[in-house]
């Protein structure tokens, strides 16, 4: 089960407890990091509706986890053990070498020696058989498909020097180069460990939809019956009632009430809309408001919320075609690196040196021209720069978000939530007074509106401490009235305060109290600290920037002028902002998507790169290659140089490596670098990598 609330240790052990205490339940063990909890029971004793019933009492909201969702996390588990067993054998060969090189100067019998040669093998072969796997295949599968890339040369190294090593071994020669293959392959791994780590937090994010999905709807029969079903049983058609606060299952058109319907998750607005009979519901929206009859037109993977899943996986597929700088360099290295030691094994060959010398010398080369270095240069930079940028609030998620984030020219923001911080406030508090503020406050404590929770929080911040009125009445769709001595108070649209049209578009919320004339309050959703100063900087570093929102023209307009935004489009639905960075894409630009909401989470994966707010909803975290914390949007200024830098510190790697090739590959060649020095060569180029990166 997915655990959408679950944010501390004290969260995971009532999650935990809450299933445990369910009859028939073996075990329930939650993942904090994934938010998610993984549940045993006896068979037929317990239904996963059930165990959503449980952790409802506790507090919690859950909802099914996709079967092929659940073992996202086990590739970096078992590139860990890898690296753990590597290690460990490498550690203990090399005690073994450590005595023959002190017994050959000393008195060692040439059988004690041949014995550690024995057990080194013993050690490595399976060693090398399980640790060395990633590498296998993928050669495997770079060969079948008629390419090259590193996993080929390293694979070659490593087979050969150890096939070499067991038939030395096998004649009871002096030298074996066990400990030169099982090291490479402990550095090796160490680096894909850190490059797959920070893939697996780049998980795809279509199957997280699930968690915003309402998994049973209440379906009304003809004859005025009821019966809950799984969301995926619907059908187009059914009747579906929907009760205040749920979360509504398919895309229909309301049939019965009046009421306000929550579309954040699908236009990213915080404003509830108002709907009545023929008007169109989405899945996914929540019923803010009345009791709602919904017709289903469209179920399960025909609604619009599926139709979002689609578009960002379609949208991911299409950055996945991205190539990576490491898997550029390879394109030209690894073929570099066979044709040497080929050259290498034929000229000692020709000189009239053995099979057996000749083989040895084009190891060495294979060893010392291995990319290990290659392969930290980017990780070693990437664990360092998102260690830096974790210190500033900022959670780097998709391993190669930093280097795409690195190459965007063009930046382009949503804006409420990302520009905005998503909380109407009002405008001009001071055309109001307090009293009449105080009396409104009272009025709108009774709903949780997000207009009414804004004149509260206004009357908080003036000092007043309004308490809630108990004779209040709520209007789906209109607004909020009590009775008083005076007369009626309301508090809501311009229609409902007995203001004109034309009045009444000049206020987002009016306040008619008994005894006066109505009171215009208005709201705007206040720009973010620093937006203004960032949009700045930005523009001045020579990026293009560009305003996408769902919101109305005249929202946009205004959110772009304060902002300093010359560009902007509003009214925009998930399908064409992804247009947008289409056309953006084919003018040859490479565009950054800041966005949080799910109608912003397909264009976050369709973008060059992406970043999200931690307000986010969870799809687009998920999605982004980047999260920030906080009301400042200096963080996307702060990622976007970082990245550069990273970016630069890359290639300094790759100017290390390839300049310690320069050294020792002709060393190699000649025959001055046996494979064990070129094992001990090859780990320096790496450590040096490291620390370059960690500078």
């Amino acid at each position: 089960l997915v655990v959408e609330n679950m944010h501390c240790g004290g969260c995971m052990r009532k999650v935990e407890q809450a299933l445990s205490s369910e009859p028939g339940v073996i075990s329930a063990r939650a993942n904090l990091s994934a938010r998610r909890v993984t549940v045993v029971s006896e068979k037929g004793r317990r239904s996963a509706e059930d165990l959503i019933e449980a952790l409802a009492k506790a507090g919690y909201k859950a909802a099914p986890l996709l079967d092929d969702a659940a073992d996202a996390g086990q590739a970096d588990q078992q590139f860990l053990r890898r690296v753990g067993v590597a290690g460990f054998a490498a550690a203990n060969i090399m005690l073994l070498s450590v005595s023959v090189w002190s017994g050959q100067a000393g008195d060692m019998e040439q059988s004690i020696q041949t014995l550690f040669h024995w057990l080194s093998a013993l050690i490595a072969l399976p060693a090398v058989a399980y640790a060395g796997q990633p590498f296998f295949r993928s050669a495997v599968d770079a060969l079948k498909a008629r390419n090259l890339n590193m996993d080929v040369p390293i694979s070659l190294a490593i087979l050969l020097a150890t096939g070499m090593s067991l038939y030395q071994t096998m004649r009871g020669s002096e030298h074996v180069y066990f400990d030169a293959s099982v090291s490479l392959l402990f550095f090796l791994l160490i680096g894909r460990f850190l490059d797959q780590r920070m893939r697996t937090r780049a998980a795809g994010a279509a199957a997280n939809l699930l968690g915003l999905r309402s998994m049973m709807a209440t379906v009304v029969e003809a004859d005025g019956r009821t019966e809950r079903l799984p969301a995926r049983l619907l059908a187009p058609g059914m009747r579906i009632l929907v009760a205040t606060g749920e979360r509504i299952g398919v895309d229909g058109r309301v049939i019965e009430g009046t009421g306000a319907v929550d579309e954040s998750l699908i236009t990213g607005e915080a404003t509830p809309v108002t709907v009545e009979p023929g008007r169109q519901v989405f899945a996914g929206t929540v019923n803010m408001g009345q009791p709602l009859l919904i017709e289903a037109t469209a179920t399960n993977e025909g609604t619009l919320l599926a139709e979002i899943g689609r578009l960002m996986t379609a949208a991911e597929q299409g950055r996945g075609r991205y190539v990576r700088l490491a898997d550029r360099a390879a394109r030209l290295y690894a073929p570099a690196v066979h044709l040497l030691g080929l050259l290498t094994f034929i000229g000692w060959m020709l000189l009239g040196h053995g099979w057996e010398q000749a083989l040895t010398a084009a190891i060495a080369v294979l060893i010392i021209t291995c990319p290990c270095a290659l392969a930290l240069a980017v990780p070693a930079v990437q664990v360092a720069a998102s260690s830096r940028l974790f210190g500033q609030g900022v959670l780097v998620k998709a391993a190669d978000g930093l280097e795409r984030l690195s190459e965007v020219d063009t930046i382009v923001f949503d804006k409420t939530g990302t520009l905005t911080m998503g909380e109407p406030r009002l405008v001009d508090p001071q055309s109001s007074s307090d009293e009449l503020l105080s009396r409104a406050a009272a009025l709108a404590a009774a709903s949780r509106h997000p207009y009414a929770r804004a004149v509260v929080k206004e009357a908080r911040a003036r000092g007043l401490d309004p308490v809630a009125a108990t004779n209040v009445r709520e209007v789906p769709g209109a607004g909020l009235a009590r009775e008083t001595e005076h007369g009626e108070e309301r508090l809501g649209s311009a229609a409902w305060c007995g203001v004109s049209s034309e009045t009444g578009d000049l206020a987002t919320l009016w306040f008619k109290p008994a005894d006066g004339d109505p009171v215009a309050l208005r709201f705007e959703d206040h720009l973010r600290p620093d937006a203004a100063e960032v949009i700045s900087t930005l523009k001045n570093a020579g990026y293009r920037i560009e305003l996408l929102s769902g919101d109305r023209p005249a929202a946009v307009e205004a959110t772009a002028r304060d902002a300093g935004i010359e560009h902007w489009h509003a009214r925009q639905n998930p399908a064409q902002k992804i247009a947008r960075l289409e056309a953006l894409r084919a003018e040859g630009r490479k565009v950054l998507m800041v966005g949080d909401g799910l109608n912003d989470a397909p264009a976050l994966a369709a973008a060059h790169a992406s970043i999200s707010p931690s307000t986010a909803a969870d799809i687009s975290q998920t999605t982004a290659d980047l999260v920030f914390q906080g009301e400042r949007l200096g963080s996307v200024v702060e990622a976007l140089a970082v990245a550069k830098a990273s970016h630069r510190m890359a290639l300094q790697n790759f100017g290390l490596s390839l300049a310690y090739n320069a050294i020792f590959v002709p060393l190699a060649v000649a025959g001055y670098a046996t494979p064990l020095i070129a094992a001990i060569a090859m780990s320096s180029s790496s450590i040096a990598v490291t620390a370059n990166a960690v500078r």
